[in-house]
């Protein structure tokens, strides 16, 4: 065992002192001071993470105990003249006296390779102080954030404005595990909004809502602009995931109009009598068309006549034009 111990220290005194050029031998000198770690840390302390990527020892590419928890040459070796034994150069735990950026450093001195990763530095994530151990884990074999049935639960901890949302009535499928958050959000730094992967939140939608996309003959100018001008992605109580209701979401940017002259307002003459006073018959008849006020307010509301809310290509010049989006 002090064979063992020695051999130990002198590997990872060498690893602090090898350079660049040297990086083979480095690897070579970090696997063998990490043998010194299995000697306590073993499947009995950690019995599920066998299977994880870091464990592969296969790979030439997995990283060693030393490449993310640094030499720390007193944690394998024990000073005699110390009560306790010295915790690792670097713990990644919320108890940690190490820096965030410096935990995340030994992540990305492997991981900033990928293009996913390219925009961590001044994302909402990194401006935040969030450690890459925040919301993964590596000593074990199912990593929760890796997989979507489970990965909501990790993003819920700290964004429980969206759990609510997610339980509404109306909702992607998060809930449900057919999608993720990194279905949308690029969770290491992105150029959209609100880390959307796309650069911008009508690119992101249109990952899955092609037919949305355009480009239309007589396009509705919020459509084109943002998706969430109307609808809330995370969930609502009213159908498609309008933030409001028609016709109170149209009349947002939209004056309220009266189809037929019928409906009961600014003295117009009712649906059915008495509407005004003197009205004795229904204001609905066969030269009406059967627009009134009801059509707009009840059902579908402003959709009942104007279907094609995000768009129309129909070129017709005929009334009712397809500029008002009607078909």
């Amino acid at each position: 065992m002090r064979i063992t111990h020695a051999l130990a220290i002198a590997a990872l005194c060498l690893a602090g002192h090898v350079g660049l050029a040297g990086t083979a031998m480095a690897a070579g000198v970090d696997a063998a001071a990490s043998a010194a770690c299995v000697k306590c840390h073993d499947e009995e302390d950690m019995p599920n993470s066998k299977r994880h990527a870091h464990s592969v020892t296969t790979d030439s590419r997995t990283p060693t105990c030393i490449t993310c928890h640094g030499p720390s040459p007193t944690h394998a070796v024990k000073p005699t003249d110390a009560k306790e034994r010295p915790a690792p150069d670097r713990v990644f735990s919320k108890k940690s006296k190490v820096a965030v950026s410096e935990l995340n450093g030994a992540c990305l001195s492997c991981h900033q390779k990928d293009a996913k990763r390219a925009m961590w530095g001044g994302s909402q994530h990194e401006s935040a102080d969030l450690a890459c151990s925040s919301c993964h884990r590596n000593h074990t074999n199912q990593d929760k954030v890796l997989a979507r049935t489970t990965q909501v639960d990790v993003c819920f901890t700290c964004h429980k404005e969206q759990r609510t949302q997610l339980a509404r009535p109306s909702h992607h499928p998060v809930p449900e595990g057919k999608m993720g958050c990194s279905d949308c959000h690029n969770v290491h730094g992105s150029a959209g909004p609100k880390l959307a992967k796309r650069d911008s939140t009508n690119d992101t939608c249109y990952t899955c809502h092609a037919e949305k996309r355009g480009p239309f003959v007589h396009s509705h100018e919020p459509v084109s602009q943002d998706c969430a001008s109307c609808h809330n992605p995370h969930g609502s109580t009213v159908a498609s995931m309008l933030k409001a209701r028609p016709p109170m979401l149209c009349q947002q940017c939209h004056t309220p109009h009266v189809a037929g002259g019928v409906g009961a307002v600014g003295g117009q003459p009712g649906v059915f009598p008495p509407g005004v006073p003197g009205q004795l018959s229904p204001a609905i008849t066969n030269i009406t068309g059967g627009k009134n006020v009801v059509n707009i307010w009840q059902g579908r509301s402003c959709t009942n006549c104007h279907t094609q809310v995000h768009g129309s290509n129909n070129p017709s010049a005929t009334n009712p034009t397809p500029r008002f989006l009607t078909r």
